[in-house]
């Protein structure tokens, strides 16, 4: 029996979740804020976790080296049917790599990047110490880290909104609960990140929110027009970089930059 806990999502994940406008938001909002720290490709990027390259090939498009890293042989095999629609000069730029996010170091073979990302992936994890450490380790001198993950003060949000208020109340005092594909979850604080990627030579430069009015809308009832896509999207990386919104985010991104050699 197949140990792969994605087998039976990718599909899933990939057609539905990021095809939908919540997907298309958390795609673009997450490229522009990247865009406002990474150097000018054609840099090195590693994906840890980064599953079909929804996150990595804009950036690959872009003129970034891209590695994808991921333990999922179905999410690694969606990338690549994904990669085989995008231009000849694309394709060369991307490399897949199949490992644990806890052994990337080892499975880069020492190579240090220009930038490491992990969007969605701590939340699966009870530790996310380990993985964290790999991440700092596989950055560069200057290098960038970019961790997207569950934010620990909007637990309540999705259960309240849903109309679940029991739920809800139990809520403000868990990290834990079940996602949107059905998938249990654990979220991080801003701070107890920042503090875990300090430890691994990464000084925290910025975090913004990811999802606001979005989830607000969907886990009210609300279906979103495809066809307003792009004007959320302006709507939802504004409220990314401002207080009080970015806050009350359901997701955080946080950004930092490894200390010069």
């Amino acid at each position: 029996m197949s140990d792969d806990i994605w087998a039976g999502l990718a599909d899933r994940f990939v057609d539905e979740a990021y095809a939908s406008v919540k997907g298309f938001v958390r795609t673009y909002v997450l490229h522009q804020h990247l865009l406002e720290h990474l150097p000018p490709p054609p840099a090195p990027v590693l994906d840890v976790g980064g599953g079909a390259g929804n996150q990595s090939f804009p950036l690959a498009q872009a003129g970034y080296d891209v590695t994808v890293l991921d333990s999922s042989p179905a999410m690694l095999d969606k990338a690549r049917q994904r990669l085989e629609r995008l231009p000849a000069d694309v394709r060369l730029r991307v490399r897949f790599v199949r490992a644990d996010g806890e052994n990337a170091d080892e499975a880069v073979d020492g190579r240090r990047f220009a930038a490491v990302l992990c969007h969605g992936v701590l939340g699966y994890l009870a530790d996310p110490e380990p993985l964290v450490a790999q991440l700092c380790r596989c950055a560069a001198p200057g290098g960038l880290v970019s961790i997207m993950t569950g934010n620990a003060r909007a637990t309540a949000v999705q259960p309240a909104l849903e109309r679940r208020w029991k739920d809800a109340l139990a809520a403000f005092d868990t990290r834990t609960g079940i996602g949107v594909l059905g998938v249990s979850g654990r979220a991080d604080t801003v701070e107890e990140l920042g503090e875990l990627i300090r430890g691994g030579g990464v000084r925290p430069v910025r975090w913004y929110g990811v999802w606001l009015f979005v989830d607000w809308l969907e886990f009210g009832g609300a279906e979103l027009d495809p066809a307003d896509s792009r004007d959320v999207a302006a709507v939802e990386l504004e409220a990314s970089r401002r207080d009080p919104y970015r806050g009350l985010s359901r997701v955080f991104h946080l950004v930092g930059r490894k200390d010069p050699a």
